[in-house]
């Protein structure tokens, strides 16, 4: 695997890449809507992508809820590149990038397990890359979508 990961800057390479992974994923990503929040909302953001000979494969972007921690705002990798590392991978640079900019722990939400079988398969990603439970908010988003936060110690 020939996996290159590199930081975007520029916010109209972050809006394509965005929108053309996030598109190409709509079991988790099926609300117009939403999805063009995430799209919108990742151009201020630190932000890293993944590429295999030149095409973007996946990215991650970098989000501070506190000065203690950062969040994995929005992650997502092409379908057909699923099960090759790639998570695994912009996940290592995500953190190794929060630490750079000072961060402890870091934190991600997503759906609580058990209500929907690709969100299961996020579950299990999150705690193979060692991300622990915090809590679950039931209502957060709506009673359909329970919000699962999991969390990270980076390290000092």
């Amino acid at each position: 695997m020939d996996l290159k990961i590199k930081e975007v800057v520029d916010k109209q390479e972050k809006e394509i890449i965005s929108r053309e992974v996030l598109y190409d994923l709509p079991e988790w990503f099926g609300m117009a809507e939403s999805t063009e929040e995430y799209v919108s909302d990742s151009q201020d953001k630190p932000f890293l992508a993944g590429f295999m000979n030149d095409e973007s494969v996946g990215f991650v972007v970098l989000n501070a809820t506190s000065k203690d921690c950062a969040d994995i705002f929005v992650m997502g990798i092409k379908k057909k590149f699923h099960r090759m590392g790639i998570g695994a991978a912009l996940n290592e640079a995500y953190e190794s990038m929060a630490k750079k900019l000072g961060y402890t722990y870091s934190q991600v939400k997503t759906v609580k397990m058990g209500h929907y079988k690709e969100y299961d398969i996020t579950n299990k990603f999150y705690i193979a890359m060692g991300y622990k439970e915090l809590e679950c908010f039931p209502t957060l988003w709506d009673e359909w979508n329970p919000c699962q936060i999991y969390i990270k110690y980076l390290g000092e």
